[in-house]
């Protein structure tokens, strides 16, 4: 295999892409490219027949003529029987687990300080008490397990697989520096070792305290809160997605949710009833600007707050009682009773066939039923808050 293949210019011009990619100069030698765009220097070779791979450094503070210097010496090490890791090993034997987390963390500037600091304090206090005085390379998967096993059997089910991950990223740092041979995280699939926690219900009334519920919501000022949870009443859309739409995603009578905003990452389209326009007209009459309809009260370019809805439902009595989510369960309790079409109703609950392909193919079907079908609960809704005893 023909070795010096790379030049300088050539190592300067590569750009990162979505995936790892290498750049072999032969002999070994090649350099990484992440998708971040950091360079590392790093030789394949192999010792006492198994595969290995040690680094060099990063480019361009290790140059290609350094790179190349460094492969050659291990090289001849490798020719005298030797091991080009055993001095590294050496030198750091004594990296604790809690010494290489500082040393990660502290250089993960491309972190919010939010997410930096719920990392760090996971670790801190549920991982260094049991592994932080011990040597990184020394950890084995049945030590990481016994030191997240009582966050599961305390119930942190969530929070037991975000700290597994950022114990993760820790050890492949080290294992990128060759401070560890393994990332024990790894060997740990999270589906199968940890428990789940309980589906959250989320709180909602029942079809026949409806009416009484519209009217108590009339004696409200029309403010965003209460536009809000009539908007989420006529679309049965999940409140994080009302929460984040925009003016752009509107289309007539339609609003088409993008996949990037729903929890099966499918685009979800929303026909739109004439009390539906209606609420976003006078909404639209109201706007400062915003990209979003819902924006918050203290500054445009974000969205109302997720407890908006939550504080009006409390205001009203209805705390615990009832959320903005709890609309779909209403409005699917009386589309069933109704006999509308139950993939009518699913799709407008954007609760995708298992199926892909009939997923796919069912992404606008129904939508004359569904538009139907959101028609005649906006008229039910409008009956239910003006005659709230004779309705049928």
């Amino acid at each position: 295999m023909p070795t010096n293949t790379l030049t300088d210019a050539r190592c300067r011009a590569i750009k990162p892409s979505e995936k790892l990619t290498k750049h072999f100069d032969g002999g070994g030698l090649y350099l990484a490219c992440t998708s971040k765009g950091a360079k590392v220097w790093r030789v394949a070779y192999r010792l006492a027949g198994k595969p290995q791979t040690i680094s060099l450094g990063p480019y361009p503070d290790v140059g290609l003529a350094d790179a190349r210097a460094k492969r050659d010496a291990l090289k001849a090490t490798l020719r005298d029987g030797g091991d080009p890791m055993a001095p590294r090993r050496e030198h750091r034997a004594g990296l604790t687990l809690k010494e290489a987390s500082a040393l990660f963390w502290a250089g993960r500037g491309d972190l919010s300080p939010s997410y930096l600091a719920n990392a760090v304090r996971a670790l801190e206090m549920h991982i260094e008490p049991h592994l932080g005085r011990r040597p990184i390379g020394s950890i084995t998967r049945d030590d990481v397990m016994a030191a997240l096993s009582p966050m599961d059997a305390a119930g942190l089910h969530d929070y037991v697989r975000k700290t597994r991950m950022w114990l993760g990223q820790v050890f492949d740092w080290a294992v990128e520096r060759g401070d560890a041979k393994i990332n024990p995280c790894a060997l740990i699939d999270s589906r199968k070792a940890f428990g789940r926690s309980p589906v959250e219900h989320f709180a909602a009334i029942e079809v026949h305290e409806v009416p009484k519920f519209m009217q108590r919501l009339a004696l409200e000022r029309e403010l965003q809160s209460v536009l809000a949870c009539r908007l989420l009443a006529l679309t049965w859309v999940r409140t994080t997605e009302l929460r984040a739409m925009t003016w752009g995603e509107l289309d007539g009578a339609l609003w088409r949710i993008p996949g990037a905003r729903m929890k099966r990452k499918r685009d979800h389209l929303v026909p739109l009833s004439p009390q539906a326009l209606a609420i976003l007209k006078k909404l639209k009459a109201r706007s400062t600007g915003s990209a979003y309809v819902f924006p918050s009260e203290n500054r445009d370019d974000r969205p109302m707050s997720e407890n908006t809805v939550l504080a009006l439902l409390a205001r009203m009595g209805y705390k615990g009682r009832m959320t903005g989510h709890g609309w779909r369960t209403v409005a699917s309790t009386w589309a069933n009773e109704r006999n509308f079409k139950p993939d009518a109703i699913e799709r407008q609950l954007a609760h995708a066939p298992d199926d892909k392909v009939r997923a796919a193919y069912n992404r606008a079907e129904f939508m004359d039923e569904r538009t139907a079908m959101l028609v005649a609960w906006a008229d039910w809704l409008d009956a239910a808050e003006a005659d709230p005893v004779t309705l049928g």
